[in-house]
């Protein structure tokens, strides 16, 4: 099972679309987060004195389903914010609508280090392709010692951690976080977090397609087969089917379908269902267990059976 962390959020004026600090226990990180409109309470944070990485994120007018982001570093985080916060015409940044900004409690972090994070973080989101990034050019940055490389890449995964809770989706990873046979539980318990096989079936045009659940995402398998083409006039999930084409995770497979050329998250098993047979669908029943032929819905209600069965309360 999963190691459970200690996650501290506070509401600096109280409300919960202000400012808002995040800290995760035994980590010298400190995050700041905002909307555009609180900028100048932002800046008078001491935070905003100091070395650090930030992001600036928006919408994406030509992709809803994606933020636009904009991530830098500087050693006076909020001298760089007054200056992005200037019209386009004087050289700021118009897209942005919230800030995020990451520094380090211990005041440890140096100009080196930043960038040398900003250079990550950048190549990570373009990998995930989980935004449009509005960074121009991404000039990597390796001039660090490697005790410093290491220390920095666990502050990466630490920011990668927290910024989902705060509702930054843009670097977390829709791979699974484990090799198929562990999830499946070939390896010992090392599979107790995932899900059985689960498989989906369109004889009318001939489509199987394998899903599994971890840590509470739907992840559609490689391999998996897709209809070719969207088919409903409208529906939320149509842009998602195109944008999965468009980033090659659907793929043609010379034979009338779509392949899923790598796993793939899904929020939900009815928005990997909709995917897969290209219209609304209802994945809760669409997907049974390759083992015992159970829906996912049952799959689902016995586990919580067996929950409540195993409680302190129930006996």
């Amino acid at each position: 099972m999963t190691q459970g962390r200690s996650l501290r959020l506070f509401l600096v004026d109280g409300t919960p679309h202000g400012l808002l600090t995040a800290e995760i226990m035994n980590w010298t990180g400190h995050v700041l987060t905002g909307p555009r409109g609180k900028l100048s309470e932002l800046v008078q944070r001491p935070e905003c004195g100091r070395t650090g990485i930030y992001f600036l994120v928006g919408p994406d007018e030509e992709n809803s389903l994606r933020p636009q982001v904009y991530i830098g570093e500087s050693d006076d985080v909020g001298k760089r914010l007054k200056q992005h916060n200037r019209t386009e015409e004087q050289g700021g940044k118009d897209f942005w609508e919230k800030v995020c900004l990451v520094t380090s409690k211990d005041q440890n972090l140096t100009k080196a280090h930043v960038k040398y994070l900003e250079s990550l973080l950048i190549q990570q989101a373009k990998a995930l392709g989980r935004c449009t990034l509005t960074n121009g050019t991404n000039h990597e940055y390796i001039n660090l010692p490697e005790a410093d490389q290491a220390d920095m890449a666990f502050f990466l995964e630490q920011i990668r951690t927290v910024l989902p809770v705060l509702g930054f989706e843009f670097l977390r990873d829709a791979s699974r976080p484990r090799s198929r046979d562990t999830l499946t539980g070939s390896e010992g318990d090392a599979g107790s977090d995932a899900s059985p096989i689960f498989r989906m079936e369109v004889p009318k045009y001939g489509i199987t397609a394998h899903g599994q659940e971890v840590e509470g995402e739907f992840f559609v398998l490689e391999g998996s087969k897709a209809r070719a083409e969207w088919s409903q006039a409208s529906h939320s999930y149509k842009r998602l089917y195109e944008q999965l084409g468009e980033e090659a995770v659907l793929v043609d497979d010379g034979a009338g379908l779509l392949t899923f050329a790598r796993d793939y998250a899904f929020s939900s098993p009815s928005a990997a269902a909709a995917i897969v047979v290209g219209r609304a669908a209802n994945g809760r029943t669409a997907w049974k267990a390759e083992d015992s032929g159970q829906t996912y819905a049952e799959w689902q209600e016995q586990l919580v059976a067996e929950a409540a069965e195993a409680s302190p309360e129930a006996l």
